[in-house]
């Protein structure tokens, strides 16, 4: 009886687990203009900030420029040579779309990638067109750069980078002659990108003079929340910081050593990395929009130093905007792999996702069959656990009989039950918790693999055989036109989840049955509930589930067949 009040906790906090994460949808968050911004309507509204005079020193000459969010100079003119063009660059990887209209980069569409599995799919998109701002924008603190145009140096609007790296400037002149260059060098075997901004003070007094980049995403309201993280990060001080949407509103800037900030999404990653991380300031927020969903903002902003008349400063940063691959994050070599991040359990689910690269790439090409071969090994290393508990759960099987015969001799004193049914235990050596403590160990394993099968790039898109051409997504075979209760769309049959329901129907029968009959109906409960919980999840979580399943029932009769 204890032993069933163990196993049911353990089944019930997996249970609640599972469903918390896969259903939960946060409440909205509140969302905050960045500092310095108005909100974004829709519709923009006049600047009618008043310029700042410039401070005077004693002597009567302009003193440094002050870094203040609130202190604006007016607008910078529109071009007069004609509207802002877009340059369209294209490597083997990624084409990125810049504007001269703020030197952003407002569109950038991975080559390598697609939105879905169907052969005629669009490449995926990392940016929105509803992100009327761009990615990595740049603001100098007390200057309004609102509606700015630079002029590229290129005559081209098309750039095509296939055997060295090309660059493009975008160039621009602020009110009182400050000049301000973005250069973008591309190279066409990696997905970081050089930039590099100049500032050259052209006024006749000193100007502090700190570059704001900022990374801008488009967040729809109606996303719901799912494993693994989404928002907005930093590596600062040598550790990974991960701001939950939620959270934004809270959040207070922090200075340090910020090897890059990012913001992520379940498979994809857009960064920007300091070539000196040295005193930076990462600062997050978050903006409505007119569709009441929210533009997110990480800006990375560098310290305040003094320039002085005619002289220029450089910063210096490198752009990531790829997949969220460990395998290949590591190769660049500059920390940006720490941000595959599995929570808990990372220390066994990064191990996990090597080994079934490792099963993929030398063995068979097939995800599917190397989540197969990662569940063999991993029930292989756990053999002695699942053998000491499943030889618990025979040898208290066996005993059944003799417990049925002590319930119904003391059918009604419940104490008297406990104590002889303890006796029989200690007379025939037979430890109640056995089956259950061995199960307990497995459960960081369980769900190290839940984390790196949930998140894992490599499964996105990826086929295993038949009707299952994407490992990341649910199983459907054949696509229904009508909606089926609980199901997310597409709608169809959920082959693999029904057989997995079924494989821990017939397990749940090689179990010991319960004294009591409450517990026991729960436990024959749990294979429906399980079924119904994963009808949704990606079919890999699925499988590895289901070949987890089929192995503990052959090591279950194993260990029945050497225990007579």
């Amino acid at each position: 009886m204890e032993q069933g009040r163990v196993f049911i906790a353990i089944v019930l906090s997996l249970l609640v687990f599972l469903v918390w994460d896969y259903f939960f949808v946060p409440r909205k968050p509140n969302v905050q203009p960045p500092a310095g911004q108005e909100e974004t309507t829709g519709k923009a509204e006049p600047d009618h900030t008043p310029a700042q005079p410039a401070p005077v020193s004693p002597a009567g000459e302009p003193a440094t420029q002050p870094v203040s969010p609130t202190a604006t100079a007016p607008a910078p003119e529109p071009r007069t040579d004609g509207p802002a063009r877009t340059i369209t660059v294209k490597t083997p990887l990624y084409t990125a779309d810049l504007s001269e209209l703020g030197g952003n980069i407002k569109g950038f569409t991975l080559t390598e990638y697609r939105e879905t599995t169907a052969k005629d799919s669009p490449f995926k998109q990392l940016m929105s067109a509803k992100n009327p701002l761009g990615s990595v924008r740049l603001d100098l603190p007390g200057v309004n750069m609102k509606g700015m145009e630079y002029r590229a140096d290129t005559e081209n609007d098309q750039i095509t980078v296939q055997d060295k790296s090309q660059s493009v400037t975008f160039s621009g002149t602020l009110p009182g002659g400050v000049i301000v260059k973005k250069t973008f060098s591309f190279s066409p075997d990696t997905y970081l990108i050089d930039l590099t901004i100049a500032v050259k003070n052209g006024s006749d007094h000193p100007l502090s003079v700190g570059p704001a980049v900022s990374l801008v995403k488009y967040e729809s309201s109606d996303q719901k929340s799912r494993y693994g993280f989404t928002g907005p990060s930093g590596y600062i001080n040598k550790k990974l910081k991960q701001i939950k949407l939620k959270k934004i509103a809270g959040y207070e800037s922090e200075t340090g050593n910020i090897g890059w900030i990012a913001i992520q999404e379940q498979y994809f990653i857009t960064s920007i990395l300091p070539a000196n991380p040295e005193n930076m300031t990462m600062r997050v927020s978050m903006e409505k929009t007119a569709d009441k969903s929210a533009l997110i903002h990480n800006q990375l902003i560098a310290p305040a130093a003094t320039l002085n008349p005619n002289a220029e400063n450089k910063f210096e940063y490198q752009l990531f905007f790829g997949p969220a691959s460990l395998k290949l994050l590591k190769t660049y070599n500059n920390d940006l792999q720490k941000i595959i991040y599995f929570g808990w359990f990372d220390i066994v689910a990064k191990p996990c996702l090597w080994v079934m690269n490792f099963i993929h790439d030398h063995l068979i090409a097939n995800y599917g069959i190397a989540i197969i071969l990662l569940t063999l090994l991993t029930k292989i290393l756990l053999w002695p656990l699942g053998q000491k508990s499943y030889k618990s759960m025979n040898d208290m099987k066996k005993l059944q009989p003799l417990v049925a015969e002590i319930k119904e001799k003391y059918k009604n004193d419940k104490k008297k039950i406990n104590e002889e049914t303890m006796a029989l235990y200690r007379a025939y050596k037979v430890n109640p918790m056995g089956g259950c403590l061995p199960m307990v160990v497995q459960i960081p394993v369980f769900f190290g693999l839940y984390r790196m099968l949930y998140g894992a790039i490599e499964l996105r898109h990826a086929p295993f055989f038949g009707w299952i051409n994407d490992l990341s997504a649910p199983d459907r075979l054949f696509h229904f036109s009508f909606p089926i209760p609980f199901m997310q769309p597409p709608y169809g049959i959920p082959v693999l989840t029904l057989i997995m329901g079924a494989t821990m129907f017939f397990q749940q029968k090689l179990q010991p049955s319960m004294g009591d009959a409450t517990q026991a109906k729960m436990m024959m409960f749990m294979p429906i509930f399980f079924t119904f919980i994963f009808i949704n999840f990606p079919a890999g979580l699925v499988l590895y589930w289901l070949v987890n399943n089929v192995f503990s029932i052959a090591q279950q009769h194993f260990t029945r067949g050497t225990n007579k």
